[in-house]
Parts: C-alpha cells; sequence; structure tokens
C-alpha cells in the first residue's frame, strides 16, 4: 500500500505495483466496492504486462478501508457510499495518483463501473496519455465533457442500468472515441468475481484496451 496525497492535503491509500524497468503507468479505478481483491487483481494484471500500476482509494473520503465483496450487502453499502463523493473533489484524487506515477511514463487511466465514469472524466481534465471506461453509468450524464485525449469506452448490451441510446448518443457525439458494445454481456461483465462475469468479452475488452493504449504510447 502506498500513501498519497491530493492537492487539497487529503491523504489516500492506494495499492500500487511497480515492476523493475517500467516505462508507462496505469491508473485503475475502482468499482463501487473499493480497492477489493478484484480491484487490487486488475492492479496486479497490468503490472505482470509491465506497467507501473496503482489504484487510488476513492472512497477514503468518506470512508476508509471500503474493500466489499460482490453481495446484496456490497452493493447496498457501495451505493450508499458514492453518492456521498463529490465528483469534481475525487478528481483530486485521481490527479494525485497520476502524479505519483507520471515519473515512470506515460499514463492511462482505466476504470470500471464508477471508475468508468471517473476515466471519461480524467480524459477531460487531467494530463494522460488516454483513457478507458468499463460500463461507466455516468458517462452519459457528462458527455458534455468532451475527451481531450485518446478514449475507449465498454460497454455491455445486456447491460440493465446503462441504456444503450444513451451510449448511442455518446458515439454521435464522439465519432472518434471507440465505443464497443458486447453482446451477452451485462453490468460488471469484466470481474471475474461476479456472477456477470462473461470471460470471452473480458478478454476480448483486454486485448482491445492494450493495443488502445500502447497507439496512444503507454507501452
Amino acid at each position: 500500500m502506498t500513501s498519497l496525497t491530493a492537492s487539497d492535503g487529503h491523504q489516500l491509500d492506494a495499492y500500487e505495483v511497480h515492476p523493475d524497468g517500467a516505462t508507462a503507468a496505469v491508473v485503475i479505478i475502482q468499482e463501487i466496492f473499493g480497492v477489493n481483491h478484484h480491484i487490487r487483481s486488475a492492479v496486479d494484471r497490468y503490472a505482470e504486462l509491465g506497467y507501473r500500476t496503482i489504484a487510488p482509494a476513492m472512497f477514503d473520503r468518506v470512508e476508509r478501508g471500503v474493500e466489499l465483496d460482490y453481495n446484496a450487502e456490497g452493493v447496498a453499502t457501495g451505493r450508499e457510499l458514492r453518492p456521498r463523493l463529490d465528483w469534481d473533489t475525487s478528481m483530486l484524487d485521481v490527479a494525485a495518483a497520476i502524479d505519483h506515477v507520471a515519473p515512470t511514463g506515460p499514463v492511462a487511466v482505466i476504470g470500471y463501473c464508477y471508475g468508468g465514469s471517473i476515466a471519461w472524466l480524467a480524459a477531460h481534465d487531467q494530463s494522460i496519455a488516454a483513457a478507458v471506461g468499463y460500463y461507466g453509468g455516468q458517462v452519459h450524464d457528462f458527455r458534455d465533457r468532451a475527451p481531450q485525449v485518446p478514449t475507449m469506452l465498454h460497454f455491455g448490451a445486456e447491460d440493465a442500468g446503462i441504456p444503450l441510446d444513451g451510449v448511442e448518443a455518446v458515439a454521435q457525439m464522439y465519432p472518434d472515441v471507440p465505443i464497443h458494445i458486447y453482446e451477452g454481456a451485462g453490468h460488471g461483465f469484466n470481474c471475474d468475481a461476479r456472477g456477470s462475469y462473461n470471460a470471452d468479452a473480458s478478454a476480448l475488452a483486454l486485448d482491445r484496451t492494450l493495443d488502445f493504449i500502447r497507439a496512444a504510447g503507454v507501452a
């Protein structure tokens, strides 16, 4: 675990892996379940691919040490905590993570669920090389915040919480943003700890993400 300090003085924890020889970095943004075992495994995966990788504990502003399970209780707690965060203030924590790993090289922000929306915002506000959002439910709400860096989005066709007409509206606004919709996949399809895990969609999304960030110079 690493300690970060945001520009407003807030201190937060982060899970970081810094492999030898890394020349680029990835910031992983959590779901509503905190920096739990799955998010740590995502950090580990990108680190195994050679990236210095970090996942800031975004919920530390309202409750420290949040690690929730993928069950009804975890969903209820995560849904109670997330609205207590201010989006713009949360971006200070993302910026702290970016600044922490930036000396290593170009940085990509990759987020899941809540973090997918944060990745979209990071593409507008932060000095990064690329952003990738998985099933970000608020992307449509923040569609006026145009990406300033290469950005890719992933959505499940069977995601009951994210209407596809909203996804299509974003696609029409930003034809240069690759938006992939995975048939047969629901919300959280990338997470192998959830019942909605879709191995084929997860593997394809990872391949596309890696190709995308590498093309953006995060390699």
